[in-house]
């Protein structure tokens, strides 16, 4: 802890790089055989409603599945009240914060979203393990991104993990994730598969397309969820209406049929 608490400056709000359900997340720099290097601290913040649960699960998952495309668990800290993980810091935070940065090439944006796919691919179809991971809380604040803009999977806390040695692993729980992006049939019904996961991903496509989230927030609250609207202009074939502008004059001929199949 003594370590932490240094290489953060006391948790200085000036190394504060994000937040999220799990708690506040700090930078600092560690000490490593290869030398000093920069990490990002996640402490647990219990009022939150995440705890112990999520905390091992995060650590039971990034210990098992390694991966480019998945962020790196490097330490974890239990000391007194305290939770912290320790991971490999994405210099360049999350997916979310650039969706309507116009200088994002759709280049850049679509190997982002290769190097997402990977990933998801490595989690619901393991090699080495028997186990398949359905992550439940896929969305574009979810995937870092590091100097290279390499995509990185991150936050396990609301996994689930099922047999992968079978063509389909549906599994029963209460639902859990984020409005806008949760499958609906999930929501409903509580019946989870790893389709549930790629419809989530499917939505951060269409958000990569949009140069927007995919929900509106009115006076604190949530409005608006954009889904519905992106998916009739699919139908409607008027996607021009809703891609982020800019973005269409540097397409391949065939891009935009392609990668809008996908995501739809």
């Amino acid at each position: 802890m003594k370590d932490i608490v240094s290489a953060t400056n006391n948790f200085d709000p000036n190394n504060l790089i994000g937040r999220g359900g799990f708690g506040c997340v700090y930078k600092g720099e560690l000490s490593f055989p290869e030398g000093q290097i920069l990490v990002a601290f996640k402490q647990l913040d219990r009022r939150l409603g995440q705890g112990k649960n999520e905390f091992w699960k995060e650590i039971m998952m990034l210990s098992k599945y390694k991966h480019e495309n998945l962020i790196s668990l490097l330490h974890f800290c239990i000391e007194g009240d305290e939770m912290i993980l320790v991971y490999e810091y994405a210099s360049r935070g999350s997916l979310d914060r650039y969706l309507s940065d116009i200088s994002l090439t759709w280049i850049q944006r679509l190997k982002i979203c290769v190097g997402a796919a990977r990933g998801l691919s490595f989690l619901h179809d393991p090699v080495e393990t028997q186990q398949r991971l359905i992550h439940r809380d896929i969305k574009s604040a979810n995937i870092l991104l590091d100097e290279n803009w390499t995509a990185k999977i991150s936050d396990f806390g609301l996994s689930k993990v099922g047999p992968a040695n079978q063509a389909q692993t549906y599994l029963i729980s209460n639902a859990v994730g984020t409005h806008g992006y949760c499958d609906p049939l999930y929501w409903e019904t509580g019946f989870l598969s790893k389709e549930s996961d790629v419809y989530s991903f499917g939505v951060v496509l269409f958000e990569i397309l949009c140069g927007r989230l995919c929900f509106e927030y009115h006076n604190g609250e949530l409005s608006n969820i954009l889904v519905p609207k992106w998916r009739r202009c699919y139908d409607e074939k008027s996607l021009e209406e809703i891609i982020l502008e800019g973005l269409k004059e540097q397409m391949e001929p065939g891009s935009l049929s392609s990668f809008s199949a996908i995501a739809y």
